[in-house]
């Protein structure tokens, strides 16, 4: 099966062996095990995927599912700080973004006198986001 991207008029050629499947099926599959690879490569990362001690099934199956669902949750919240649904993820971005939030919370807490110390938004945001790929709302 070929298909054609509309906007871009790329090609890219889907191949399946079993005979019987509609070719909006197979473009289905492929889109997912894509998104598959994606949330594999990422929770492999960043999430610590590959770096259980574990020998039982049990402990194995939870150390695996939570890894994959932080991954999935990183997801979902990056989209819903996103006012376009469908933006581009990035772990690494995400993960850098929480780690400059939580370095900026802890100075302003040890120099703010009295533990009052007014965040002022632009310049918090812009040091939360700093060496982000897309910036987000801190």
């Amino acid at each position: 099966m070929v298909v054609r991207h509309r906007s871009t008029g790329r090609y890219a050629r889907l191949c399946s062996t079993d005979v019987s499947l509609s070719a909006q099926t197979i473009y289905r599959y492929y889109k997912a095990r894509f998104q598959i690879e994606f949330l594999v490569r990422d929770a492999k990362q960043f999430t610590g995927l590959s770096d259980c001690q574990a020998r039982s099934a049990s402990k194995l199956r939870f150390h695996f599912n939570a890894s994959l669902s932080a991954v999935s949750f990183a997801k979902l919240e990056a989209r819903q700080h996103s006012d376009w649904p469908q933006a581009p993820f990035s772990m690494a971005s995400l993960k850098r973004r929480y780690f400059n939030q939580h370095l900026v919370d802890r100075i302003l807490n040890h120099l703010a006198a009295e533990g009052r110390l007014e965040k002022f938004g632009s310049i918090y945001a812009e040091l939360c986001n700093y060496g982000t790929i897309d910036d987000m709302v801190a």
